[in-house]
């Protein structure tokens, strides 16, 4: 299901108060929000949670707050003040400034971010007030457009690839204008072809009843409907339902989703480079 998460909880938190309110006992989440942020975050359940990575690699679009003129230890609204410095900054100067940030990019990853180094994540570092040097990362920026900006305040919509951090784009933007900034705001709006106007926010999803909360499931095979999809035969669905390969008229490295004769959605196979659909994920018995 698409949740519309809340500022203030995390992810995982998010995440166990649905599964509790759905009776669930397996779930997931794809791509981590900050407490800060908001907005869309895809919740997985039983078979779903085979094909969450699907997600992770997907692109994504933003709308970000940004505070000209303060710098953080975090990036964000939740860090400690580092410098404060008069903003004097122009429409024109921000927009230039905004066009070095289209494309490919390196982007360094934040110290306070899940990032793990030796086995412990960057911010276990960080709150220990250890800063490790990180790689810069290649990225790219689809779109970065210019909402709203007043005094210190600057709204955007970012359309990105995975790895982007938010809060690093803010706080490179402000550098980049020589006043510095930090993020405010954080509200996620698109994760590859799922939209937050499908979401639902956690509130109105407790005041439902279990019927109701049942309407905003949707099928494991959604997660997949970017991919093209290989209706089987008989024969081929038996071959793909023990793990066997098939036959299959395509280009080498191709996902498909594989339904059965009767549209029955069986699970991923990829092509091999021999021209075999090979069964990568397949949903249980039960599923089926």
């Amino acid at each position: 299901m698409l949740l519309d998460k809340p500022r203030g909880l995390t992810s995982n938190a998010a995440l166990q108060k649905v599964r509790w309110l759905f009776n669930a006992e397996k779930a997931g989440h794809t791509g981590t929000l900050d407490p800060l942020a908001t907005g869309l975050l895809p919740l997985c359940f039983g078979d779903a949670t085979k094909f969450a990575g699907e997600l992770l690699g997907a692109d994504k679009t933003y709308r970000a707050e940004l505070r000209l003129g303060v710098t953080t230890d975090t990036g964000d609204a939740e860090g400690q003040v580092l410098k404060i410095r008069p903003v004097e900054v122009a429409r024109d100067q921000l927009l230039e400034a905004m066009q070095c940030f289209r494309g490919e990019i390196d982007q360094i990853p934040p110290m306070y971010s899940a990032l793990k180094r030796n086995g412990r994540p960057l911010y276990e570092y960080a709150r220990a007030g250890i800063e490790l040097e990180r790689e810069a990362r290649r990225i790219t920026i689809y779109g970065l457009d210019l909402l709203d900006f007043t005094d210190d305040r600057v709204i955007l919509d970012v359309d990105c690839s995975k790895g982007t951090y938010i809060r690093t784009l803010a706080v490179d933007l402000g550098e980049r204008l020589g006043c510095g900034a930090h993020l405010t705001a954080l509200r996620r709006t698109r994760i590859g072809a799922f939209k937050l106007t499908e979401a639902v926010a956690l509130d109105m999803l407790e005041a439902l009843d279990l019927t109701g909360r049942d309407r905003c499931l949707a099928p494991v095979d959604s997660l997949l409907c970017t991919l093209p999809e290989a209706r089987l035969n008989s024969v081929e669905f038996s071959r793909v339902s023990h793990g066997q390969g098939i036959r299959w008229n395509s280009r080498a490295g191709e996902a498909w989703r594989l339904y059965g004769p009767e549209g029955t959605f069986l699970g991923l196979g990829r092509l091999s480079d021999d021209g075999w659909l090979i069964p990568r994920r397949l949903v249980s018995a039960q599923g089926k």
